[in-house]
């Protein structure tokens, strides 16, 4: 097996995540939730038989996540994402108003659930606020607020 080399000086191609594929096991009611949330409508096509492609955005977001039928092999509810926000009460009371079945904030680690401590973080240390929500399958949805990005991100 031949080792990959590391050449932090180098230039590199800029890869941009765009697309995120969940699975979901009804697709109208997955896109009836991701409509209450907000989020916007991108494509709803059926480019051939038995494949249907859902596609929506978070406000804001340059990434996309996509459902539907015949274009995943995962277990639906088994997806794990993360949502970056600015201000993890605003975000959480819009999550509320929404209707949306979203946790209490917490802060500390994500994970495991021990490591939680209740409340945002009294300072807004970025990366250190969180709460959770789960679409109707059971995706699950990590929103961690960020209010400084760390050296070398956007």
């Amino acid at each position: 097996m031949q080792k990959q080399k590391s050449d932090a000086g180098a230039t590199s191609v800029a890869m941009n995540v765009e697309v995120s594929v969940i699975a979901v096991s009804d697709i109208e009611r997955s896109k009836q939730f991701y409509q209450l949330l907000g989020w916007r409508l991108d494509a709803d096509d059926a480019p051939a038989a038995d494949i249907r492609i859902v596609q929506f955005t978070p406000p804001g977001s340059g990434c996309s996540v996509s459902f539907g039928s015949g274009i995943t092999g995962a277990a639906p509810g088994s997806a794990v994402s993360a949502l970056v926000v600015s201000n993890i009460e605003s975000a959480h009371a819009e999550l509320v108003r929404r209707g949306i079945g979203v946790s209490d904030m917490w802060h500390g680690a994500p994970f495991p659930l021990e490591a939680r401590l209740p409340g945002p973080d009294p300072m807004h240390t970025s990366y250190g606020s969180f709460c959770a929500f789960a679409d109707p399958d059971g995706n699950a949805w990590l929103v961690q607020e960020v209010t400084t990005r760390h050296p070398g991100r956007g």
